[in-house]
Protein backbone atom coordinates (compact mmCIF):
# COMPACT_ATOMS: atom_id res chain seq x y z
CA UNK A 1 0.00 0.00 0.00
CA UNK A 2 1.11 3.19 -0.32
CA UNK A 3 0.45 6.73 1.44
CA UNK A 4 0.95 9.67 0.36
CA UNK A 5 0.25 12.66 2.99
CA UNK A 6 -2.16 9.91 4.27
CA UNK A 7 -3.49 8.74 1.78
CA UNK A 8 -3.55 5.49 0.12
CA UNK A 9 -3.25 6.38 -3.94
CA UNK A 10 -2.11 4.05 -6.60
CA UNK A 11 -0.88 4.69 -9.87
CA UNK A 12 -1.09 3.00 -12.92
CA UNK A 13 0.72 3.68 -16.69
CA UNK A 14 -1.00 2.26 -19.39
CA UNK A 15 0.98 1.60 -22.83
CA UNK A 16 0.43 4.81 -24.29
CA UNK A 17 3.33 6.35 -21.80
CA UNK A 18 4.43 4.47 -19.39
CA UNK A 19 7.81 6.30 -18.98
CA UNK A 20 6.00 9.56 -18.17
CA UNK A 21 4.13 7.40 -15.30
CA UNK A 22 7.46 6.38 -14.39
CA UNK A 23 8.69 10.13 -14.27
CA UNK A 24 5.50 10.99 -11.92
CA UNK A 25 5.96 8.11 -9.60
CA UNK A 26 9.45 8.54 -8.81
CA UNK A 27 8.54 12.81 -8.15
CA UNK A 28 5.70 11.43 -5.80
CA UNK A 29 7.66 8.88 -4.31
CA UNK A 30 5.24 5.83 -4.91
CA UNK A 31 5.76 2.89 -7.01
CA UNK A 32 4.03 2.51 -10.19
CA UNK A 33 1.02 0.00 -9.80
CA UNK A 34 1.03 -3.12 -11.91
CA UNK A 35 -0.96 -3.92 -14.64
CA UNK A 36 -0.94 -5.60 -18.14
CA UNK A 37 -2.70 -5.21 -20.98
CA UNK A 38 -3.68 -8.43 -23.11
CA UNK A 39 -4.92 -8.12 -26.56
CA UNK A 40 -6.86 -11.52 -28.24
CA UNK A 41 -6.00 -12.93 -31.63
CA UNK A 42 -9.45 -10.98 -32.71
CA UNK A 43 -8.91 -7.30 -31.23
CA UNK A 44 -10.37 -7.35 -27.64
CA UNK A 45 -8.17 -5.92 -24.73
CA UNK A 46 -8.42 -7.10 -21.52
CA UNK A 47 -6.80 -5.16 -18.68
CA UNK A 48 -5.24 -7.07 -15.30
CA UNK A 49 -4.55 -5.62 -12.13
CA UNK A 50 -2.13 -7.25 -9.79
CA UNK A 51 -2.89 -5.32 -6.88
CA UNK A 52 -5.68 -4.24 -4.43
CA UNK A 53 -7.46 -0.60 -5.11
CA UNK A 54 -10.34 -0.75 -2.41
CA UNK A 55 -10.44 2.65 -1.17
CA UNK A 56 -8.13 3.68 -3.23
CA UNK A 57 -7.56 7.43 -4.70
CA UNK A 58 -6.64 5.66 -8.29
CA UNK A 59 -4.78 7.71 -10.86
CA UNK A 60 -3.99 6.62 -14.59
CA UNK A 61 -1.46 8.17 -17.35
CA UNK A 62 -2.48 7.25 -20.76
CA UNK A 63 -2.42 10.29 -23.21
CA UNK A 64 -5.17 9.34 -25.87
CA UNK A 65 -2.37 9.17 -28.92
CA UNK A 66 -1.88 7.25 -32.19
CA UNK A 67 -3.21 4.72 -32.11
CA UNK A 68 -6.13 6.70 -30.64
CA UNK A 69 -8.99 4.09 -30.72
CA UNK A 70 -6.87 1.34 -29.28
CA UNK A 71 -5.75 3.73 -26.25
CA UNK A 72 -8.97 4.65 -25.47
CA UNK A 73 -10.06 1.67 -24.76
CA UNK A 74 -7.48 0.60 -22.61
CA UNK A 75 -8.35 3.71 -20.42
CA UNK A 76 -12.43 2.88 -20.57
CA UNK A 77 -11.81 -0.83 -19.58
CA UNK A 78 -9.06 0.03 -16.92
CA UNK A 79 -11.55 2.64 -15.47
CA UNK A 80 -14.12 0.28 -15.82
CA UNK A 81 -11.58 -2.78 -13.88
CA UNK A 82 -10.98 -0.36 -11.22
CA UNK A 83 -14.90 1.17 -10.57
CA UNK A 84 -15.73 -2.82 -9.95
CA UNK A 85 -12.67 -3.49 -7.95
CA UNK A 86 -14.01 -0.62 -5.65
CA UNK A 87 -11.84 2.44 -5.97
CA UNK A 88 -12.52 5.28 -3.96
CA UNK A 89 -11.57 7.87 -7.13
CA UNK A 90 -10.39 7.54 -10.86
CA UNK A 91 -8.66 10.52 -11.59
CA UNK A 92 -7.39 10.23 -15.68
CA UNK A 93 -4.38 11.81 -16.16
CA UNK A 94 -4.83 12.30 -19.80
CA UNK A 95 -2.33 15.03 -20.86
CA UNK A 96 -3.55 14.53 -24.76
CA UNK A 97 -7.25 14.76 -25.26
CA UNK A 98 -7.63 12.62 -28.28
CA UNK A 99 -10.33 13.33 -30.95
CA UNK A 100 -10.13 17.33 -28.81
CA UNK A 101 -10.65 18.81 -32.52
CA UNK A 102 -13.72 17.17 -33.61
CA UNK A 103 -15.38 19.62 -30.34
CA UNK A 104 -18.24 21.38 -32.77
CA UNK A 105 -20.11 20.75 -35.47
CA UNK A 106 -18.32 22.80 -38.41
CA UNK A 107 -20.87 21.43 -40.94
CA UNK A 108 -23.99 19.54 -41.31
CA UNK A 109 -24.67 16.12 -40.19
CA UNK A 110 -20.93 16.45 -38.37
CA UNK A 111 -20.25 14.45 -34.75
CA UNK A 112 -19.33 15.91 -31.42
CA UNK A 113 -16.78 13.81 -31.03
CA UNK A 114 -14.69 15.56 -28.17
CA UNK A 115 -18.06 15.27 -26.50
CA UNK A 116 -18.72 11.95 -26.63
CA UNK A 117 -15.44 10.64 -25.40
CA UNK A 118 -16.14 12.88 -22.54
CA UNK A 119 -19.42 11.19 -22.26
CA UNK A 120 -17.50 7.28 -22.22
CA UNK A 121 -15.60 8.44 -19.91
CA UNK A 122 -18.35 9.28 -16.86
CA UNK A 123 -20.05 6.17 -18.09
CA UNK A 124 -17.23 3.90 -17.33
CA UNK A 125 -16.66 5.27 -14.17
CA UNK A 126 -14.32 8.37 -14.52
CA UNK A 127 -13.88 10.92 -11.14
CA UNK A 128 -11.85 13.01 -12.95
CA UNK A 129 -9.69 14.24 -15.70
CA UNK A 130 -6.42 15.81 -16.08
CA UNK A 131 -5.72 17.37 -19.38
CA UNK A 132 -3.31 19.33 -21.25
CA UNK A 133 -3.88 22.64 -22.91
CA UNK A 134 -7.12 20.92 -24.79
CA UNK A 135 -7.45 22.03 -28.02
CA UNK A 136 -10.79 23.66 -27.32
CA UNK A 137 -11.39 24.70 -23.99
CA UNK A 138 -14.86 24.33 -24.40
CA UNK A 139 -14.20 20.99 -23.60
CA UNK A 140 -14.12 21.30 -20.56
CA UNK A 141 -17.94 22.12 -20.61
CA UNK A 142 -18.83 18.57 -22.04
CA UNK A 143 -17.96 17.02 -18.38
CA UNK A 144 -20.13 16.60 -15.34
CA UNK A 145 -17.02 15.91 -13.41
CA UNK A 146 -13.90 18.13 -12.93
CA UNK A 147 -11.68 18.52 -15.58
CA UNK A 148 -8.18 19.90 -14.64
CA UNK A 149 -6.69 22.25 -18.04
CA UNK A 150 -3.14 22.07 -17.25
CA UNK A 151 -0.84 24.14 -19.14
CA UNK A 152 2.48 23.69 -20.73
CA UNK A 153 3.29 27.04 -20.52
CA UNK A 154 5.88 26.83 -17.37
CA UNK A 155 8.58 24.22 -19.00
CA UNK A 156 7.98 26.31 -22.52
CA UNK A 157 8.72 29.40 -21.48
CA UNK A 158 11.63 28.24 -18.61
CA UNK A 159 13.28 26.51 -21.83
CA UNK A 160 13.72 29.84 -23.83
CA UNK A 161 14.32 31.67 -20.54
CA UNK A 162 17.35 29.51 -20.52
CA UNK A 163 17.89 29.93 -23.70
CA UNK A 164 18.66 33.43 -23.29
CA UNK A 165 16.85 34.40 -26.87
CA UNK A 166 16.98 37.98 -27.43
CA UNK A 167 14.67 40.49 -29.88
CA UNK A 168 11.74 37.89 -29.81
CA UNK A 169 8.68 37.96 -31.56
CA UNK A 170 5.77 35.30 -30.81
CA UNK A 171 3.86 34.16 -33.70
CA UNK A 172 0.41 32.67 -33.46
CA UNK A 173 0.02 30.10 -36.28
CA UNK A 174 -3.56 31.88 -36.93
CA UNK A 175 -6.39 34.35 -35.23
CA UNK A 176 -7.60 31.67 -33.29
CA UNK A 177 -4.44 31.05 -30.80
CA UNK A 178 -3.59 34.91 -30.59
CA UNK A 179 -4.62 34.33 -26.64
CA UNK A 180 -1.99 31.71 -26.38
CA UNK A 181 0.80 33.75 -28.10
CA UNK A 182 0.20 36.89 -26.56
CA UNK A 183 0.19 35.01 -22.88
CA UNK A 184 3.50 33.59 -23.56
CA UNK A 185 4.88 37.07 -25.05
CA UNK A 186 4.57 38.64 -21.79
CA UNK A 187 6.99 36.50 -20.26
CA UNK A 188 9.21 38.21 -22.67
CA UNK A 189 7.85 41.36 -22.89
CA UNK A 190 7.64 40.69 -26.78
CA UNK A 191 5.19 41.85 -29.63
CA UNK A 192 3.08 38.98 -31.37
CA UNK A 193 2.52 38.46 -35.26
CA UNK A 194 0.05 36.65 -37.12
CA UNK A 195 -0.23 34.61 -39.74
CA UNK A 196 -2.99 34.83 -41.92
CA UNK A 197 -3.87 31.40 -43.90
CA UNK A 198 -6.88 29.88 -44.68
CA UNK A 199 -6.69 25.88 -45.59
CA UNK A 200 -8.47 24.60 -48.78
CA UNK A 201 -8.42 21.08 -47.07
CA UNK A 202 -8.16 19.63 -44.12
CA UNK A 203 -4.06 19.26 -43.26
CA UNK A 204 -3.35 21.74 -46.12
CA UNK A 205 -2.48 25.29 -44.71
CA UNK A 206 -1.79 28.23 -47.52
CA UNK A 207 -0.21 31.83 -45.73
CA UNK A 208 -2.48 35.05 -47.00
CA UNK A 209 -0.24 37.51 -45.09
CA UNK A 210 1.97 38.00 -41.82
CA UNK A 211 0.40 40.48 -39.50
CA UNK A 212 3.38 42.29 -37.29
CA UNK A 213 7.19 42.98 -38.02
CA UNK A 214 9.55 40.31 -37.87
CA UNK A 215 12.18 41.49 -39.86
CA UNK A 216 15.81 40.61 -37.51
CA UNK A 217 14.03 39.20 -35.23
CA UNK A 218 13.78 35.76 -33.46
CA UNK A 219 10.72 34.30 -34.01
CA UNK A 220 9.22 31.71 -31.58
CA UNK A 221 6.19 30.01 -33.44
CA UNK A 222 3.38 29.48 -30.49
CA UNK A 223 0.70 26.24 -30.88
CA UNK A 224 -0.99 23.74 -29.30
CA UNK A 225 -0.59 20.70 -31.33
CA UNK A 226 1.80 19.60 -34.35
CA UNK A 227 0.24 17.01 -36.44
CA UNK A 228 1.55 16.89 -40.30
CA UNK A 229 3.87 20.18 -39.87
CA UNK A 230 1.99 21.33 -42.61
CA UNK A 231 1.16 24.83 -41.47
CA UNK A 232 4.48 25.45 -39.39
CA UNK A 233 6.62 24.45 -42.37
CA UNK A 234 4.89 26.49 -44.74
CA UNK A 235 4.41 29.33 -42.24
CA UNK A 236 8.23 28.90 -41.24
CA UNK A 237 8.49 29.81 -44.55
CA UNK A 238 6.80 32.95 -44.90
CA UNK A 239 8.77 34.03 -41.95
CA UNK A 240 12.14 33.86 -43.53
CA UNK A 241 11.10 35.32 -46.41
CA UNK A 242 10.02 38.11 -44.36
CA UNK A 243 13.25 38.88 -42.81
CA UNK A 244 13.18 36.26 -39.50
CA UNK A 245 17.03 35.98 -38.06
CA UNK A 246 16.05 32.44 -36.16
CA UNK A 247 12.96 30.44 -36.40
CA UNK A 248 11.58 28.41 -33.00
CA UNK A 249 8.44 26.49 -33.17
CA UNK A 250 7.23 25.88 -29.23
CA UNK A 251 4.31 23.07 -28.65
CA UNK A 252 2.70 20.68 -26.73
CA UNK A 253 1.37 17.81 -28.13
CA UNK A 254 3.84 16.56 -30.52
CA UNK A 255 1.74 14.22 -33.18
CA UNK A 256 4.04 14.32 -36.29
CA UNK A 257 1.91 11.96 -38.40
CA UNK A 258 2.18 11.39 -41.84
CA UNK A 259 5.54 13.15 -43.48
CA UNK A 260 5.94 15.90 -40.45
CA UNK A 261 9.32 14.92 -40.04
CA UNK A 262 10.55 15.57 -42.85
CA UNK A 263 8.66 18.77 -43.75
CA UNK A 264 10.55 19.74 -39.95
CA UNK A 265 14.12 18.70 -41.32
CA UNK A 266 13.67 20.20 -44.34
CA UNK A 267 11.97 23.88 -43.51
CA UNK A 268 13.83 26.57 -41.55
CA UNK A 269 12.58 25.83 -38.66
CA UNK A 270 15.82 25.91 -36.13
CA UNK A 271 14.26 23.61 -33.12
CA UNK A 272 10.83 22.21 -32.79
CA UNK A 273 10.42 22.52 -28.73
CA UNK A 274 7.55 19.87 -27.24
CA UNK A 275 6.88 18.13 -24.51
CA UNK A 276 6.17 14.31 -23.89
CA UNK A 277 2.37 14.40 -23.40
CA UNK A 278 2.87 11.87 -26.28
CA UNK A 279 5.90 9.82 -26.60
CA UNK A 280 8.46 10.04 -29.49
CA UNK A 281 9.32 6.29 -31.44
CA UNK A 282 12.68 6.60 -31.61
CA UNK A 283 12.62 7.51 -35.36
CA UNK A 284 10.97 10.86 -34.38
CA UNK A 285 13.97 12.03 -32.22
CA UNK A 286 15.68 14.19 -34.59
CA UNK A 287 17.62 16.34 -34.08
CA UNK A 288 15.49 19.54 -34.32
CA UNK A 289 12.77 18.21 -31.99
CA UNK A 290 13.41 18.98 -28.35
CA UNK A 291 11.28 17.34 -25.92
CA UNK A 292 10.71 18.83 -22.63
CA UNK A 293 8.97 16.35 -19.29
CA UNK A 294 5.77 17.76 -18.10
CA UNK A 295 6.51 15.24 -15.35
CA UNK A 296 6.90 17.51 -12.72
CA UNK A 297 3.54 19.95 -13.28
CA UNK A 298 1.22 16.92 -13.04
CA UNK A 299 3.00 15.32 -10.62
CA UNK A 300 2.39 18.67 -8.36
CA UNK A 301 -0.83 18.67 -9.16
CA UNK A 302 -1.67 15.35 -8.61
CA UNK A 303 0.15 16.38 -4.56
CA UNK A 304 -2.65 19.25 -4.52
CA UNK A 305 -5.61 17.15 -4.96
CA UNK A 306 -4.47 14.35 -2.87
CA UNK A 307 -4.00 17.44 -0.15
CA UNK A 308 -7.20 19.36 -1.35
CA UNK A 309 -5.25 22.49 -2.17
CA UNK A 310 -5.70 24.63 -5.59
CA UNK A 311 -4.13 23.83 -8.72
CA UNK A 312 -4.69 27.29 -10.51
CA UNK A 313 -0.61 28.24 -9.81
CA UNK A 314 0.79 25.31 -11.92
CA UNK A 315 -0.34 26.95 -14.71
CA UNK A 316 1.73 30.11 -14.74
CA UNK A 317 5.15 30.20 -14.94
CA UNK A 318 7.13 31.05 -11.62
CA UNK A 319 10.95 31.57 -12.42
CA UNK A 320 11.48 30.20 -8.67
CA UNK A 321 10.77 26.67 -9.71
CA UNK A 322 12.51 24.46 -12.12
CA UNK A 323 9.64 22.44 -14.11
Amino acid sequence: MSLVHGSKVKLFALSANKELGQEIADYIGIPLSECTTVRFSDGEIMVNIFETVRGHDVFIVQPTSAPVNETYMELLILIDALKRASAKTINVIMPYYGYSRQDRKARAREPISAKLVADLLQAAGASRVLSMDLHASQIQGFFNIPIDNFEALPCLVQYFKDKKVQDIVVVSPDHGGTTRARKFALYFDAPIAIIDKRRPKPNVAEVMNILGDVKDKNVIIVDDIVDTAGTISVAAKALKDAGAKTIYMACTHPILSGNAIERIENSPITELVCTNTIKLPEEKKVDKIVQLSISKILALGILNIIDGKPISDLFKYDPTIRY
